[in-house]
């Protein structure tokens, strides 16, 4: 069997290649993930990371991965490490959760950033940038890409009040997760969470994906669905609900 040349041109380009036109970015900082999904007349990106020069990467790397510009953006949810790159990508049609246009507050982001360690001048850039979603997603809403649909679900609120997670479907599927579910360290439940929704939320996830697909999450390696129920059964208790 010869080398797959598809899968050494992500690798070279420092992302993972989840399945044909499908693959993610572990960003540096946080080890927060950024997902690409290419289609033949489309390509998306899931998040965009926490300034815009970090933006700016992820829009050069993927338009070299898809041959083409990133036309449409899905946020999974309105904390900085996933959102104040989207200024970076002009044109695009972005989504995310109804409801997230009412906490994007530039002001607080740009608080949060510095806190966790952005520097001021980028974390203000950026917050001054800061772009709210043109398309609210309250339940499901599928996506040609051309040649590919996939979906965006309203599977929150739990790790924030506006979680929108991605599926890809295929052979497995590939359900890109935001951080309902993180792999690198423990769930982080901020003053945003709703704990008693969140195991909801990833029975949701579960449903979505099934038992044999891949599950990306916001932050760590690839897990599968033993690992989702795992930490649903963990978070449900730490929050004291079934």
């Amino acid at each position: 069997m010869g080398i797959d040349t598809t899968d050494i041109r992500w690798e070279e380009s420092g992302w993972e290649r989840l399945g044909d036109g499908v693959g993610r970015r572990r960003l540096p900082g946080w080890d927060a993930t950024a997902g690409l999904v290419v289609g033949d007349q489309a390509v998306l990106l899931y998040d965009t990371g926490s300034t815009l020069r970090e933006g700016a990467e992820l829009r050069a790397q993927a338009q070299a991965l898809a041959g083409r510009r990133v036309t449409h953006i899905a946020l999974s949810h309105p904390h900085f490490d996933h959102v104040l790159g989207t200024a970076a990508f002009s044109g695009c049609e972005v989504y995310g959760a109804v409801g997230i246009d009412r906490v994007l507050d530039g002001e607080a982001m740009k608080a949060d950033a510095t806190a966790h360690g952005v520097p001021v001048a980028q974390a203000a850039e950026a917050a001054d940038l800061l772009v709210s979603p043109h398309h609210f997603v309250s339940g499901e809403w599928t996506l040609d890409l051309g040649g590919r649909q996939v979906l965006l679900a309203n599977v929150g609120p739990g790790h924030s009040g506006h979680d929108l997670a991605l599926l890809i479907p295929g052979s497995p599927e590939i359900v890109f997760c935001g951080d309902l579910v993180e792999e690198s360290g423990e769930p982080q439940a901020g003053p945003d969470a709703v704990r008693t929704r969140w195991p909801a939320a990833l029975d949701r996830l579960l449903e979505l994906g099934g038992e044999d697909a891949v599950y990306v999450p916001g932050h760590g390696a690839v897990v599968d669905a033993a690992f989702v129920r795992a930490q649903r059964a963990t978070l449900a208790a730490q929050f004291g609900v079934s």
